[in-house]
């Protein structure tokens, strides 16, 4: 034993490593009050004289004080925390979801937890008895696609849950979406606008409801500009830039019946379509204007030329989730489904403005 050990009182421990949290009752010794006028101050409870609850929450803060949040969930009834349950291990619909959460819970000074379930129903199931273990106020469930899944296995009782980029088969429940249909639609009238009448759409696999969803807009847009919908110019395949280089060999086969303008069903098989085309030497968009779906920089700025792209306002979704959540969370009741309007980013491969927006018509 050192003489530094040897030589320090019974029960003490070194700063570095055993330092001890200040409590409730340090806060009150140092200020010179009692217990009760340190929880009032700090709760904005009770009649205290302004100057002394400011002093409390001055010597709190500079002591370091951390009120125990359980126990004061307990006492409030609210823990001040939303857990985020997400499937999109790779973040791209999450991330920008999360950000617009976060954005409005934070005014509330709202804390949020996130979880990956990974499409595993028994680790979801883990971190919803985790995320009630923690009295969590609401829970958001976000995916990586805005397809219907089950509804949840874990009874949560009447705890406040929406679904947000995801919906649910539970007829009781509350469901965010990006209008896909408007989308599809907005991105069909604007090629329309700029001239082009033989305009083809190259998408995803059917079994996706975004998929049914933008084919329907797409049709929409043709129908009201009286043009007739070519079978032959809507290919469906996979979400894959290589499936939009095979998209341009089909639709090009036959020169006199080619497209003028396409719509693709998200922004790698725009990419992929763009590749095709320059390939092939055929100029974009002096031959053809290309619009792609979800305005992801990483694919519509690394294109060439840069791509037209839907987007799809995620973290726009996410601050409506925020708000929805805080009002259920305060007693209202919300079910059913609410798609938010997509806008339009112009580049380069419809020969507008770089990122010049086109608000979607509702």
């Amino acid at each position: 034993m050192s003489k530094t050990e040897q030589g320090r009182p019974p029960g003490t421990t070194t700063e570095r490593t055993g330092h001890k949290a200040p409590t409730i009752r340090d806060v009150a010794r140092e200020a010179g009050v009692s217990i009760g006028t340190v929880s009032k101050a700090l709760n904005g409870a009770g009649a205290l004289k302004a100057e002394t609850r400011e002093r409390v929450i001055g010597i709190a803060r500079k002591m370091g004080f951390r009120p125990n949040d359980l126990a004061q969930s307990l006492h409030r009834g609210q823990s001040f925390t939303v857990g985020l349950i997400s499937n999109d291990s790779f973040g791209r619909f999450t991330m920008p979801i999360m950000e617009g959460l976060e954005r409005e819970l934070a005014a509330e000074r709202i804390a949020v937890f996130m979880s990956n379930a990974t499409d595993d129903p028994e680790r979801e199931r883990q971190h919803i008895d985790q995320l009630m273990g923690k009295r969590v106020d609401g829970l958001v469930f976000t995916a990586r696609r805005a397809d219907r899944r089950p509804s949840l296995t874990t009874n949560v009782g009447d705890l406040p849950r929406l679904y947000v980029f995801s919906q649910s088969d539970d007829p009781d429940s509350f469901c965010l979406l990006p209008d896909d249909e408007g989308g599809a639609r907005l991105a069909t009238e604007h090629l329309i606008g700029l001239g082009c009448r033989r305009v083809a759409h190259v998408t995803g696999p059917e079994h996706f409801e975004a998929v049914r969803l933008r084919l329907k807009g797409y049709h929409d847009a043709l129908d009201a500009a009286g043009l007739d919908p070519d079978p032959s110019r809507i290919i469906k395949g996979v979400w894959s830039e290589q499936w939009g280089r095979e998209a341009i060999g089909i639709l090009f086969a036959d020169p006199t019946t080619a497209p003028d303008g396409i719509v693709c069903g998200n922004d790698q098989i725009g990419r992929g379509v763009l590749e095709a085309l320059r390939d092939l030497k055929i100029p974009v968009p002096g031959s053809v204007r290309v619009v792609g779906f979800d305005n992801w920089d990483v694919m519509t700025e690394a294109a060439r030329p840069r791509l037209t792209s839907i987007d799809m306002n995620l973290y726009d979704l996410g601050r409506e989730a925020g708000r929805r959540i805080i009002r259920m969370i305060g007693g209202e009741t919300f079910k059913g489904v609410l798609r938010l309007p997509c806008t339009l980013v112009v580049r380069e491969s419809c020969g507008g403005t770089p990122n010049e927006h086109k608000g979607q018509e509702t």
